[in-house]
C-alpha cells in the first residue's frame, strides 16, 4: 500500500528524473513529504512563474521533460507564463498541480481552479486524477505526451485528498519516446531535389535535436557544401564560426539572409515550424504555398502542412532523419559552394559588433570583448527586449545546448533559465543577459541562485526604459511618450542585499574588470550596465526613429 503522494515520486524516479522546480503549497504535501525519501534534486524557487521556466530550461538542454510543482489556484495561474513558453517554444516540461480535495470540486472552493478549461490552450494534455491507482498509468502518458511528435508541456492536477489515499498500485515503468523514420523514397527524392537545385538553403530550427544529430547535420552540409542558417533563437544548432554558416533567420534578419532564402529555389526546412517570427511574418516562405520549393521535415504529422505546403513532407524527429543523412552524397562536385562562401562571409560582417555608440557605454566593445573572454560551451540565456539584440546578432554560438532564450518573446525568462542552466550544468560558465525591465519580472529568482551556491553572471542592461515598447511608440506616435518609462533599484546594491556580488558599470572600460571581478567572487552576480537609452538599438537611436530614420 501506497499513497498517491509516493506513487508520483515513484513514477518520477521510475522515468529518470533527477531535478524537480517548486514553490510548496499544502495542496500536495504528501508529494513532498515523499520526495525528501528520494535523491531527487528540490529546487525551491520563489514564484511558480520562475519555477516553470527553470523546468522550461532544464527541457530545452537536455530534451528530456523538465518536471515542475506548484500549488493550486495563484500558483498555478503563475505557473502559467512558463507554461505558454514551453508550448511555444516545442519544450517538453510536465507540470503537477495540487488540487482542493475531490468532494469540494465545482463549488469554487479555495483556490479552485478547472485546469482541463483553464490551460487546454497552453498545454499539449491537460488531467485530472482521480483515483490514485491510475498514477501510474498518467505519469507514463505524461512523459510520452511531452516527448512524442511536438514536444510541449503536460498538465497534472493532483487532488489533495487523492494524494494521502493508500491504495495497491502497479510499479510505474519508464516511457518509450515515438519515433518516426524517413523512408527510403524520401531520402532519394531529397537526393533528387538536391541535384537539380541552384540555389538551395538549409534552415535549421526546434527541438528534439541531440548533439549527435548536429554534428550528424553539419556533416551533410560539409559534404554538399550546403549554406545553412538557424531559427530564431535556435542558433546552437550550428557552429557560427563554420564556413557553411549564413546567419539567423529571425527578428532583425540580415537583409542579404533575407534576400537569400527568398531567391532559394530549394529550402530544406528541418526540425522547425518556422512560424512568425523566424519567417519575417510569413514573408521569407509565403504561407500556404511557398515559392521555393520546401522540403519540410518535422517529427508531427500534423504540423506537416499546416502553415506551409511541403513539395516533399517527412515526418521524423532531427536524431532520426540526420541518422538517415549518412547515406547521402552528391554525385558530382556541388555548384553553389561560392555562394555558400559568400554567405558566410555577410554572415562574418553583420556580426560583427559596432564599437560606438550614444552615452559613455557602448555594447559593441562589450560583447567584443565577452566573446574573446568566454569559454565556447558558456550558456547564454535571456529573455525578451530589444537588449537581447546584443545576444541574438553578435554572440557567435559554437557549441549545442549553450542557448536558452524564448523565441515566444517572453519577459523575465534569462534569470530563471539561468539558475536552472547552472544548476544542471555547474562545471559550465552561465550568463544571463537582462533589461531592466525583463529583469524585474523575474529577478527574485536571484534568491534562489544565492541558495544554493549557483555564480551565475547577469548582465543587466539598464537604459530606464520598456525599450522594445518605446521604440515602437517612437516609430507610431513620435514624441507623445506614455507608460514606458521606468524607476529601478540599484541591482549592483539589491545583489550584494540578496547575498550575492554586485556591480555597477557607467563607462565602457569598466565592463571587463566588473566581469573579472564577478567571475572571481565565486558568487551569484550582477553587472549593471547603464546604457543610454537613446541606444535603441545597435545601428540606430531613438531620436532616428523618432524622426522616421
Amino acid at each position: 500500500m501506497k499513497t498517491g503522494g509516493q506513487l508520483i515520486v515513484d513514477a518520477l524516479v521510475a522515468n529518470g528524473v533527477k531535478r524537480v522546480a517548486c514553490v510548496p503549497g499544502e495542496s500536495y504535501l504528501a508529494v513532498l513529504d515523499a520526495l525528501h525519501d528520494t535523491d531527487i534534486d528540490v529546487l525551491v524557487c520563489r514564484q511558480e512563474g520562475g519555477a516553470a521556466m527553470m523546468a522550461d530550461c532544464w527541457g530545452r538542454l537536455t530534451g528530456e521533460p523538465g518536471i515542475c510543482m506548484v500549488t493550486r489556484g495563484p500558483g498555478a495561474t503563475n505557473a502559467s507564463a512558463g507554461l505558454h513558453i514551453a508550448r511555444q517554444d516545442s519544450i517538453p516540461m510536465i507540470l503537477f498541480i495540487g488540487q482542493v480535495q475531490r468532494d469540494a470540486r465545482e463549488r469554487e472552493a479555495f483556490q479552485e481552479v478547472e485546469y482541463r478549461r483553464a490551460f487546454t490552450e497552453v498545454a499539449k494534455w491537460v488531467a485530472e486524477i482521480d483515483d490514485a491507482r491510475r498514477i501510474p498509468e498518467f505519469v507514463t502518458r505524461a512523459f510520452a505526451v511531452a516527448t512524442s511528435g511536438r514536444p510541449g508541456p503536460v498538465v497534472l492536477a493532483l487532488p489533495e485528498d487523492m494524494l494521502r489515499d493508500a491504495v495497491e498500485a502497479v510499479d510505474a515503468k519508464a516511457y518509450r519516446p515515438v519515433e518516426a523514420h524517413p523512408g527510403p523514397r524520401q531520402m532519394a527524392e531529397l537526393a533528387a531535389l538536391l541535384e537539380k537545385a541552384e540555389r538551395p538553403l538549409v534552415i535549421l530550427g526546434g527541438t528534439r535535436w541531440s548533439q549527435e544529430s548536429v554534428a550528424g547535420v553539419t556533416a551533410f552540409a560539409e559534404r554538399w557544401s550546403l549554406p545553412v542558417s538557424c531559427s530564431f533563437r535556435r542558433q546552437m544548432l550550428f557552429d557560427h564560426l563554420h564556413p557553411n554558416y549564413a546567419g539567423d533567420s529571425g527578428i532583425g534578419i540580415n537583409p542579404s539572409l533575407g534576400k537569400e532564402i527568398r531567391e532559394a529555389d530549394l529550402v530544406l526546412l528541418l526540425g522547425g515550424r518556422y512560424s512568425e517570427m523566424p519567417s519575417s511574418t510569413y514573408s521569407l516562405l509565403q504561407s500556404p504555398y511557398p515559392q521555393q520549393t520546401l522540403v519540410h521535415v518535422y517529427p508531427d504529422p500534423s504540423e506537416l502542412g499546416r502553415v506551409y505546403r511541403p513539395d516533399l513532407a517527412i515526418c521524423a524527429a532531427p536524431d532520426d532523419f540526420v541518422a538517415a543523412l549518412d547515406g547521402l552524397a552528391p554525385k558530382i562536385a556541388p555548384r553553389w559552394a561560392a555562394r555558400t562562401a559568400a554567405m558566410h562571409e555577410a554572415y562574418l560582417k553583420w556580426s560583427t559588433p559596432p564599437m560606438t555608440g550614444p552615452g559613455d557605454v557602448q555594447m559593441g566593445p562589450i560583447m567584443a570583448w565577452i566573446e574573446e573572454n568566454t569559454p565556447a560551451d558558456t550558456i547564454f540565456t535571456n529573455g525578451a527586449g530589444n537588449y537581447a539584440t546584443w545576444v541574438h546578432r553578435f554572440h557567435r554560438f559554437r557549441r549545442f545546448a549553450t542557448q536558452a532564450a524564448p523565441t515566444s518573446g517572453s519577459m523575465g525568462y534569462g534569470l530563471p533559465a539561468a539558475v536552472a542552466a547552472k544548476r544542471l550544468f555547474p562545471e559550465r560558465e552561465v550568463v544571463c543577459f537582462a533589461g531592466d525591465g525583463c529583469f524585474m519580472m523575474h529577478g527574485q529568482e536571484f534568491a534562489t541562485a544565492v541558495r544554493y551556491g549557483l555564480p551565475i553572471i547577469t548582465v543587466i542592461v539598464n537604459n530606464g526604459i520598456y525599450g522594445t515598447i518605446r521604440m515602437h511608440q517612437e516609430r507610431e506616435y513620435p514624441g507623445r511618450v506614455s507608460a514606458t518609462d521606468l524607476t529601478n533599484p540599484d541591482f549592483a546594491a539589491l545583489a550584494i542585499a540578496y547575498g550575492g556580488h554586485g556591480e555597477t558599470v557607467e563607462k565602457t572600460q569598466d565592463f571587463a574588470p566588473a566581469f573579472l571581478r564577478a567571475r572571481a567572487s565565486g558568487k551569484p552576480a550582477i553587472i549593471e550596465v547603464k546604457l543610454d537609452p537613446e541606444a535603441i538599438t545597435p545601428l540606430r537611436t531613438l531620436s532616428d526613429i523618432r524622426g522616421g530614420k
